[in-house]
């Protein structure tokens, strides 16, 4: 492909990309694999670049923007050479006109902006959700053996944790096919830690998805326990049993709960658990250096409607934990409806409960929890709190 013909095809994706936000259709890296899946002529070295230039652009563009071209149009406002691409010239994007749309600059939607200045986001810490992320891992303990890590990584602030470039082709790693590692972002790790999990002791991950948490929480146990793995979405929960298989994570029990009728799947669990991590529904504004274009999909009553769910998923825990046990919520947000003032209204609802702040190498202090950001820790952003029953 010509260095025009591959802006021409980053229009093409991004054009996709903007009517699945609209519409809530798939993310971006899907539609991209798809979009090449179809076009076999494309070499990696194309790929990659196309890849970079649509990313560029959604990452650079704060508003929805009116069209892939709008949006590309945003970035070749600050980048002449990319600008003289644009010249009609065999399947290179047609010449820009002096009075066409171009897409807006910025963070995200004015009122997500708004949202973060309210929860005391800085400019950096907003700014740095839009780079790239690391490729972390976690150790995996049950499957450690003679580990022989791939090159070019350095430890991270978790027990267990190391840090690759974002290019590193960590899945093809002998490691990761054996099992002995698990791609997982280190604040992820680090809300595991928090949750202490012991061998012996009966834990309930309660929103798993597909068991990322589950299977650290199930290392830290040394498959000495009792481990519950529960989620609404069946497809999500489906994909625990062969990645724990892989792992070597034995004994973990999946649960599929009905929405609003947790308590009548886990009655039996009521009061009798050390420890529940609720790792609840959320905005994902802490995920956007993976999924950039999220932030185009959010909207205000989408956000209302998880701090709903988020605050019921709190009070069922409650029921499940024993006298003297512990719940941990996390939220991939660094927004305090998400977070901070969550964690405030649980402890306004459940006098018998007190927050118990977690220790944890990096982090800051934000109401009853920590925050883990981007710019200040090297994470994913996070919330995470600790509540004891007294």
């Amino acid at each position: 492909m010509t260095p025009g013909a591959r802006v021409q095809a980053a229009i093409e994706i991004l054009d996709l990309v903007i009517d699945a936000a609209r519409a809530g259709g798939a993310p971006a890296d899907r539609l991209i694999a798809d979009w090449f899946r179809a076009r076999r002529f494309a070499g990696s070295k194309d790929r990659r670049a196309v890849r970079e230039l649509a990313y560029r652009a959604i990452r650079v563009c704060g508003e929805i923007p009116e069209s892939g071209r709008a949006a590309m149009l945003r970035v070749a406002a600050e980048d002449p050479e990319l600008a003289a691409l644009f010249d009609g010239e065999g399947h290179a994007p047609a010449a820009i006109a002096a009075d066409e749309p171009v897409a807006e600059a910025g963070l995200a939607p004015r009122w997500l902006v708004d949202r973060f200045a309210g929860s005391g986001v800085s400019e950096r810490d907003a700014a740095a959700l839009l780079g790239r992320a690391s490729l972390d891992i976690r150790v995996n303990t049950l499957r450690q053996g003679d580990l022989d890590l791939p090159e070019g990584g350095e430890r991270s602030e978790t027990a267990h944790g190391w840090r690759y470039p974002p290019e590193t082709r960590i899945e093809q790693t002998e490691a990761y096919l054996q099992g002995a590692i698990e791609v997982q972002d280190t604040g992820s790790q680090l809300t595991c830690e928090v949750v202490a999990a012991r061998p012996g002791e009966t834990v309930i991950d309660l929103c798993a998805g597909a068991g990322g948490k589950t299977l650290a929480l199930a290392a830290a146990m040394e498959n000495r326990g009792v481990l519950i793995a529960c989620d609404a979405d069946r497809t999500r929960l489906s994909r625990l049993p062969p990645r724990a298989e892989r792992a070597g994570a034995t004994g973990i029990e999946t649960v599929l709960l009905d929405p609003n009728k947790e308590m009548q799947a886990l009655q039996r669990f009521a009061e009798s658990a050390d420890a529940v991590m609720v790792d609840a529904p959320c905005s994902g504004t802490g995920t956007w250096r993976r999924n950039p274009e999220a932030r185009w999909r959010l909207t205000e009553a989408q956000l209302a409607r998880y701090t709903a769910v988020q605050a019921r998923l709190l009070d069922v825990a409650a029921q499940l934990v024993r006298p003297g046990g512990r719940l941990v919520f996390v939220t991939c947000s660094l927004l305090d409806e998400e977070g901070a003032n969550q964690a405030d209204g649980f402890l306004k609802r459940n006098p018998g409960w007190q927050a118990a702040a977690p220790v944890l190498p990096v982090g800051t202090r934000r109401g009853a929890g920590l925050r883990l950001s981007p710019w200040h820790d090297g994470t994913d952003g996070f919330f995470v709190a600790r509540f004891e029953r007294l």
